[in-house]
């Protein structure tokens, strides 16, 4: 009996091999060539066969064009239009210039005009805010303004890469950006002198005493230290509530919002990212909080990563937003080298509130609506021309005489 189950047991095994042989083989493919042939997978083999109109297209440019034409141009436009068929101005082809100069901003520091840009439907190129005290900020850039020049020449959202190359430059040199402003009738140029950038993305101070102030303007890498040290600084000082200035932030690198949010929120979860798989990522937040009131300021300048600390805070019950509805930038986005030195930006993901709602082209929309008039200064307080700021100590001030 033993002998029969043995020999059965080795019948079995022989016959897996044997599927799983026949499998391994038939996944290759020969392709025979003048000469002799060659042995693609059949994965190999299947996208040769799908990029054949490419390749064909390619092959005949080459042979008939009417002048002489380069190979890697060819390859990258090819690259950039398979991209922008996807009609996500967050997913763009880099060049080696592009890719450098976009992820020297990742670090805080560059050369250029300070600005914040983005693709809009109506195909032109978008301020989502100018930077904080940078060449943009002073020469009177504002959020929501439009460029459809940059040094005379037209520019374009799918384009987006570009245009915020030819932006960047030595520090010293000048750029021309022609701006449209909704409600001018026509556009205007504006002169701007390009500096080197070393973004300060935290700020602190202190209103009346005892309420910290600190503003966020963007994340980059340094800013949840930047953040932690501003806010081990207002606690020496003995403060007893928190506002949160995210007014004009664009977003910038996901871990660091993390961070910042894990400092304030106690346990929890901060958001969660969902693939087109439906594989769900959560980040959560750990036992510490900041443990005072806190209100966040936010506006239509408040984007992607911003939106996510905003949203956090919101949901939690850690405190209360003040201001107008934000962006409504719920994509993820992860960036890919190519070797080469060139690389590519890509639409990986959706972000959710801890709530579970999605803000992407809807924005959140604050507990307390306040709008900041055309005459007013932001961060302002003490000459009164910041209405939002204004409130946001009222809402603390009420918080703290109830914990008392």
């Amino acid at each position: 009996m033993k002998r029969n189950i043995r020999s059965l047991l080795g019948t079995a095994a022989f016959l897996v091999a044997a599927v799983m042989i026949t499998l391994f083989i038939m996944s290759f493919i020969s392709i025979p060539l003048p000469g002799g042939s060659v042995i693609l997978s059949a994965r190999d083999y299947q996208n040769i066969r799908e990029m054949r109109k490419l390749i064909s297209i390619r092959e005949f440019l080459r042979a008939h064009y009417y002048q002489e034409t380069d190979p890697e141009a060819l390859e990258e436009g090819a690259i950039r239009g398979m991209l922008e068929s996807l009609e996500d101005p967050y997913t763009v082809y880099m060049d080696k210039d592009e890719y450098d100069s976009f992820m020297t901003h990742t670090t805080g520091t560059y050369e250029g005009v300070g600005l914040v840009v983005e693709g809009g439907e109506d195909g032109c190129i978008h301020v989502v805010a100018p930077i904080e005290d940078t060449p943009s900020d002073r020469a009177g850039i504002k959020m929501a303004d439009r460029i459809i020049k940059v040094d005379g020449r037209e520019v374009y959202a799918d384009k987006l890469e570009q245009a915020v190359a030819m932006m960047k430059g030595p520090e010293g040199t000048e750029v021309v950006l022609t701006i449209l402003r909704e409600g001018l009738p026509e556009a205007f140029d504006v002169n701007i002198v390009r500096q080197k950038i070393r973004l300060i993305t935290v700020r602190s101070d202190t209103i009346e005493e005892n309420i910290g102030y600190i503003r966020i303007s963007t994340f980059d890498e340094k800013t949840s230290d930047e953040f932690g040290e501003q806010i081990k600084g207002l606690k020496g000082q003995g403060i007893k509530g928190l506002i949160l200035d995210l007014r004009g932030n664009p977003g910038g690198l996901m871990d660091q919002v993390v961070s910042i949010a894990d400092l304030i929120m106690g346990e929890g979860l901060i958001v969660y990212t969902e693939d087109r798989q439906g594989n769900r990522i959560e980040e959560v937040s750990d036992a510490r909080e900041l443990g005072l009131p806190l209100v966040a300021l936010v506006d239509g300048g408040s984007a992607s990563a911003s939106e996510i600390l905003a949203g956090a805070v919101q949901d939690s019950g850690t405190g209360v937003l003040v201001g107008t509805k934000t962006f409504g930038k719920a994509l993820v986005q992860t960036v890919q080298g190519m070797g080469d030195g060139s690389g590519i930006k890509m639409t990986i993901a959706q972000y959710y509130t801890p709530k579970g709602r999605s803000i992407q082209g809807e924005g959140i929309q604050p507990d307390y609506v306040v709008e900041l008039p055309e005459e007013a200064v932001m961060g302002e307080y003490k000459q009164g021309k910041d209405p939002q700021l204004a409130k946001a100590v009222e809402l603390i001030k009420s918080e703290m005489n109830v914990r008392q």
